[in-house]
C-alpha cells in the first residue's frame, strides 16, 4: 500500500470582493493579469475570481480586445 500526501490548497479568495476594486475595460495593466500568454481569459480556478466577478472581466477584457487596448492573439 502507498501512501498519498494529500495537498491543501489554500483558498483564492476573489481580489475584486476583498479589495473592492472596480473592473474597468480602461486598465489594461490589471486586465493583463487576467489573460494569458497566448491571449486567453484566465478561468475562475486559476484567478480565485468569484463567479460575478469574473463574467465582468471576461465582458472587460473582450471590451478591451475590441477598442485594441489588448491583443486578440499574443504571436504564435
Amino acid at each position: 500500500m502507498s501512501m498519498t500526501k494529500k495537498r491543501f490548497q489554500k483558498k483564492k479568495v476573489c481580489r475584486f470582493c476583498v479589495d473592492k476594486v472596480d473592473i474597468d475595460y480602461k486598465d489594461a495593466k490589471m486586465l493583463r493579469h487576467y489573460v494569458t500568454e497566448r491571449g486567453k481569459i484566465m478561468p475562475r480556478r486559476m484567478t480565485g475570481t468569484c463567479a460575478k466577478h469574473q463574467r465582468h472581466l471576461s465582458e472587460a477584457v473582450k471590451t478591451a480586445r475590441v477598442i485594441a487596448l489588448l491583443p486578440f492573439s499574443m504571436g504564435q
